[in-house]
C-alpha cells in the first residue's frame, strides 16, 4: 500500500497537492521522522479520541502530546483516548498505527494545531508505516479548512 483509498480520494477529490515520501519501515512517529529526514516538529500525527458523542481526530506535531484537558474544556467535551480495535474499525484502508491526520476523508471531526499551520511544509502517514505525504504550507491549509482549530499540544 501507498496512500490509502480514502486518504487519495479525499486529496484528488479537493484538488490538493502533495508527494509522497518513501522512507525505511517505522513503529512510531519519532521513528518515522528521523527515518525520513523531517523535522518532528513538521510531521503531523493524529490521535483519535472519542466521547459519548462521537469520535475526533486531534492533529498536531509528532514532537508534541494532545493536552487532554485543555481540549476537552475547549470543546466542551469529555475526551478520552479511543482504543486500538476501535481504530482498526475507522481506518480499514489503513496498516494499525499508521492513521493519517486526515479526519474529513473519515467523517471524522477533525481539529488541528495551530503550530502546525505555521510550518513551511507539513509530512503526515499515508495510511501505511512506510510512506509520507508532503505538502506545502498552502496545500495543508486548503486541506485544514474543513477542520477545526485549537493550541492544545504539548511537548513530549
Amino acid at each position: 500500500m501507498t496512500i490509502a483509498h480514502k486518504v487519495q480520494d479525499y486529496l484528488s477529490k479537493n484538488g490538493i497537492n502533495y508527494d509522497v515520501v518513501t522512507h525505511p519501515h517505522s513503529q512510531s512517529s519519532m521513528e518515522t521522522a528521523q527515518l525520513a529526514h523531517v523535522p518532528g516538529n513538521r510531521l503531523a500525527k493524529s490521535v483519535v479520541l472519542e466521547d459519548d458523542n462521537g469520535y475526533l481526530m486531534a492533529v498536531l506535531p509528532s514532537t508534541c502530546h494532545v493536552r487532554l484537558g485543555s481540549l476537552s474544556k475547549e470543546l466542551k467535551r469529555q475526551l478520552r483516548l479511543a482504543t486500538e480495535e476501535e481504530l482498526s474499525g475507522l481506518f480499514e484502508d489503513c496498516e494499525t498505527g499508521a492513521v493519517p491526520p486526515v479526519g474529513p476523508a473519515y467523517g471524522m471531526r477533525t481539529v488541528i494545531d495551530e503550530s502546525l499551520a505555521e510550518e513551511p511544509e507539513v509530512f503526515f502517514e499515508a495510511g501505511d508505516h512506510e510512506h509520507l505525504i508532503r505538502m506545502q504550507r498552502d496545500a495543508f491549509a486548503q486541506l485544514a479548512a474543513r477542520s477545526e482549530r485549537a493550541r492544545f499540544a504539548g511537548p513530549l
